[in-house]
């Protein structure tokens, strides 16, 4: 649209000054020769496109036109890339992954998430109240990508939760999540450590079993695997969202804390899309 106003900017010059072109190459001119005519239609010409080019104003408009339209076609050729990988993604599983809301809804949430990651404490809240917000036709997973210069906290911190989960179920593993999120200052630094066991006990788990759990070193494998399949699905940094419509098989990468309105009308979108998107 930017293109078009743009672009009338020389055409109102020429409107200004047609008439008062126009009237001198209509006027009377007594005993002009044909060749005077000639000459006054061509200098006509000259002075319209004279004004035409006047500070290059239409050059402009259309290098900014050209380069509106390449990176929109750019931006269109890394949404079917991001389509492609995240295709890549693992299928979600409720004996492997841990489901927020209705388990059998059609459209499901995929987060790569790190607990340290500030983007990802500020995203939290706003993907649970979506959840809710739809009545059960879409659910959450979450899946772990602590990022290397967040870790060692990011990493262990998702271990832990991951060890809530195997001493609690999948409830104890979102309530976990929710304290660790609500109480970290993010960037690496914002959870200690030797604060993950209390908060076990916060939850009611048994904290010996707990610390045991998480000192074995047992869930780092699975926290390597949620971040591996992250990567193939093409999730680059955190939060890394994947909406996927299993009954047509659409899928819709988005990156970043996007924003509740934005969030939701990536569901509906992709709750509309036919299978193949």
């Amino acid at each position: 649209m930017r293109f078009r106003i743009e672009m009338k900017r020389p055409f109102r010059l020429l409107r200004q000054t047609l008439p008062a072109l126009l009237l001198l190459a209509m006027a009377p001119w007594p005993a002009m020769a044909e060749t005077d005519s000639e000459a006054i239609a061509r200098e006509v010409r000259q002075e319209m496109q004279r004004l035409i080019e006047q500070e290059g104003i239409l050059d402009a408009a259309i290098e900014r036109g050209i380069e509106r339209f390449i990176r929109k076609q750019r931006a269109l050729a890394e949404a079917r890339k991001g389509k492609g990988h995240a295709r890549n993604m693992r299928p979600v599983s409720p004996a492997r992954d841990h489901i927020n809301g209705n388990p059998d809804a059609p459209i499901t949430l995929v987060e790569y998430s790190d607990f340290e990651c500030p983007f990802c404490k500020r995203f939290h809240p706003t993907v649970k109240k979506v959840i809710e917000n739809n009545d059960g036709r879409v659910n959450w997973v979450y899946r772990h990508f602590p990022l290397a210069f967040h870790n060692p906290g990011a990493q262990k911190q998702a271990e832990a939760s991951e060890c809530a989960a195997e001493l609690g179920g999948n409830d104890a593993f979102w309530r976990y999540s929710d304290l660790i999120f609500s109480r970290t200052r993010s960037n690496g630094n914002g959870f200690p450590i030797d604060g993950l066991v209390p908060l076990a006990g916060e939850i009611g788990l048994d904290r010996d079993a707990f610390r045991s759990c998480l000192d074995s070193g047992r869930m780092t494998a699975r926290v390597k695997a949620d971040y591996e399949d992250g990567v193939k699905a093409g999730i680059t940094g955190t939060p890394g969202v994947i909406l996927l419509n299993h009954e047509t098989g659409a899928v819709l990468p988005l990156a970043g804390a996007v924003p509740a309105q934005r969030l939701q009308a990536a569901i509906d979108r992709v709750a509309a899309s036919p299978a193949g998107e």
